[in-house]
């Protein structure tokens, strides 16, 4: 499991643009379990960019979102006990864009759950280009239920 990401490994027809697989035009962002949270890595291409040399801030917040919203739901699966990860939302989420993040360069997306109930995650992350943080959020993720247009989306 270390070298699969969750997006691989449970939605791999998923079409998300920050994190699903199945989309050629998207971010393709593959979040790995490692300790309490998950990390990723992933590097910009030129047409992310806000201006030259710098990565487009909803980038960043699209890379610290889906990330989280994978942590959540592996967290919450493990919390379960279950073979699946549930399909989870964002309910609520805060960007912080701390300093500016150079374009064309590998960033690592590190996140942790800070408080886990039965369906239900707060997850904190940051991003780091050349070890140093440049973005961070704090969010809310809901596992589903059936009629929610996002049950059963992986």
């Amino acid at each position: 499991m270390a070298t699969t990401s969750l997006q691989r490994r449970y939605a791999p027809h998923n079409a998300c643009f920050g994190c699903g697989p199945a989309n050629a035009k998207g971010l393709r962002l593959e979040s790995v379990p490692e300790g309490d949270g998950c990390v990723c890595t992933w590097t910009s291409q030129k047409h992310h960019e806000a201006f030259d040399g710098m990565l487009n801030g909803g980038i960043l917040g699209t890379l610290l979102d889906c990330h989280s919203n994978w942590t959540a739901a592996w967290v919450l699966m493990q919390r379960a006990g279950a073979d699946t990860p549930p399909c989870t939302v964002t309910a609520e989420f805060h960007v912080k864009l701390r300093k500016p993040t150079p374009s064309l360069r590998e960033l690592k997306v590190v996140a942790t759950p800070t408080e886990v109930k039965d369906d239900r995650a707060v997850i904190e992350a940051r991003i780091l280009c050349d070890g140093e943080v440049t973005a961070t959020c704090r969010g809310l993720f809901v596992a589903v239920r059936e009629g929610h247009p996002a049950y059963h989306r992986w």
